[in-house]
């Protein structure tokens, strides 16, 4: 019986340890996010920064490669070539400081937040200085390798430039497509770049891909060379590249407002920051984002044809929102006014806040009942008799029907008779404690999102095509009535505008009674909460 009990303590010990190793993690993450002022962990903002200026001592350096070498040694203020070796050493600066301060918070050295913050300003300075001297000295470099008619790159006598960023045999071949500019080569570029991009090395194809935008600002290439590297951020699917991901369908969104393809970047946008969203109890920073982001798809593109993905995908985001308030009410309610503490004030402005937001919440009852017994602590019947009676008459199949008609009672109000139509509907049902418990291992909500990106598929079969192909085959332009690999396999016309809503200040996503449960829109996954589907169906 001791050895049993030893056991079973040890066993107890083991899953609460799993449990609480994220938790603390996030805790901290949470913490360090704050005291930076960003909603993104310094470590992360780091490794981002590091990202871009690897990124643009590439294309310096190639830049640089596209200038012949004769008269190197002349110096001018005028010459080109010193202007991006100018560049080239500031960038080298910062990437210097920042690994330095890398290295710092890997070792759990204090760094200030001020020398992150004006780092991230010096990197997003020097990105703009750097993408502009690319473009003014395209010109250049062409003039530069026409007047001399020797071939750049590995052919300049023996020596041989490496790129660190290429491998194998295709060192050779890649310098020198990104080191002579000519007419035709973007798109030898552009197919070279969707190449590597499937073969999963995106760095080495955003290289390619921004090798176009910098050599050839005036290629029909270049607007779906700015999306195909947003895309390949997105494939990549890693924390700071999700980041990244976001940045650059922004960025090409800002260039290019009113393209055919511009909804599915915003909804891009917000998907990345779906992947990031933790669980409810934890950080909400990316929700809230991703909510924000879709709303205003659905403003600005009110007849777009992903309106119903859009729709499913808020429907998930708000869910994650409204418990993650439930949660705090709990915890006033249960924790801290049933131990004398206070909390009612607290508990009641975050149950109103999803009744008014979040009127389809799947998890609507309980919210309901707690939010009546505060108006009933503070001896308000006629509003406390209200929300139990839409217990009664909204959720008939609830486990809190009962409680609320006692309570009915005891107030002395009539307990209405249950809606007809709601009582088929039957209560979602809770997660067990396996899934809890893998979803508390895991720490990141289960919502659902497309992992392809608008352009290249991430797991594309030989005989299949994607955007990208159609590309490529139509000359860098978008084909009339293209379709992008985000689209629903059925996709339909374009919805005509949906009313405003009335309730509260949310948007009201479905057509579907106010908190009727919902089947999970992916059965094969778990989440913290069963995954509502939308009145107009659901993503095939």
């Amino acid at each position: 019986m001791y050895r049993r009990f030893i056991a079973s303590v040890a066993t107890c010990a083991i899953l609460f340890m799993s449990i609480a190793a994220p938790v603390s993690v996030r805790g901290q993450q949470g913490t360090s996010a704050q005291q930076s002022g960003s909603d993104t962990p310094p470590l992360q903002r780091l490794e981002v920064m590091r990202s871009r200026l690897e990124a643009m001592r590439r294309s310096l350096n190639g830049a640089l490669a596209g200038f012949n070498a004769q008269d190197k040694n002349e110096k001018s203020s005028d010459d080109p070539r010193e202007r991006l070796r100018g560049m080239e050493k500031e960038v080298s600066s910062v990437l210097s400081d920042v690994n330095i301060i890398i290295g710092k918070l890997q070792h759990s050295e204090r760094v200030e937040t001020e020398r992150i913050d004006k780092l991230e300003t010096s990197t997003n300075d020097l990105d703009t200085r750097v993408q502009a001297a690319l473009r003014e000295t395209a010109g250049q470099r062409s003039a530069a390798t026409a007047a001399t008619g020797t071939e750049t790159g590995i052919k300049r006598g023996k020596k041989k430039k490496k790129f660190l960023i290429f491998g194998g045999g295709d060192d050779d071949k890649y310098e020198e497509l990104t080191s002579t500019i000519a007419p035709g080569r973007d798109r030898v570029l552009f197919e070279e770049a969707a190449h590597e991009v499937r073969k999963g090395r995106y760095e080495v194809g955003r290289y390619l891909f921004n090798t176009i935008i910098t050599a050839y600002p005036d290629s029909q290439y270049l607007p779906m060379a700015k999306l195909a590297i947003a895309d390949s951020f997105y494939l990549e699917g890693t924390t700071s590249a999700l980041i990244q991901a976001a940045a650059s369908y922004q960025d090409w969104l800002t260039f290019f407002p009113t393209h055919p393809l511009s909804d599915d970047a915003m909804l891009k946008v917000a998907e990345a920051e779906m992947r990031q969203m933790g669980l409810a109890d934890r950080d909400v920073s990316h929700a809230r984002k991703a909510e924000q982001r879709l709303k205003a798809l659905l403003q600005q593109f009110p007849n777009t044809n992903l309106r119903t993905d859009v729709e499913l995908r808020l429907r998930e985001v708000q869910d994650n929102l409204a418990m993650h308030n439930l949660q705090v009410a709990r915890f006033y309610l249960d924790a801290r006014y049933k131990g004398g503490k206070g909390g009612l004030k607290g508990a009641q402005s975050r149950l109103r806040e999803i009744v008014e937001k979040y009127p389809n919440f799947t998890w609507m009852s309980e919210v309901l009942f707690r939010y009546a017994y505060t108006y009933q602590q503070e001896e308000e019947t006629d509003e406390a008799a209200k929300y139990y009676q839409r217990i009664v008459r909204d959720f008939p199949n609830s486990e809190y029907v009962e409680k609320a008609k006692e309570q009915l009672q005891i107030i002395g109000a009539p307990i209405p008779d249950p809606d007809p139509i709601k009582a088929k509907i039957p209560e979602p049902e809770k997660p067990g404690m396996m899934s809890k418990l893998f979803t508390e291992v895991t720490g990141y909500a289960n919502v659902t999102v497309d992992k392809n990106g608008v352009l290249v598929k991430k797991d594309k079969a030989k005989e299949d095509r994607d955007l990208l192909d159609e590309v490529i085959a139509n000359q860098g332009v978008l084909p009339d009535n293209a379709m992008p690999v985000t689209a629903p396999l059925n996709r339909r016309p374009p919805a005509p505008p949906k009313p405003k809503p009335t309730t509260g200040t949310g948007i009201s996503v479905t057509s579907q009674p106010s908190g009727a449960p919902q089947s999970p829109a992916n059965p094969a996954s778990t989440t913290t909460q069963p995954a509502g589907t939308t009145g107009s169906g659901t993503k095939p």
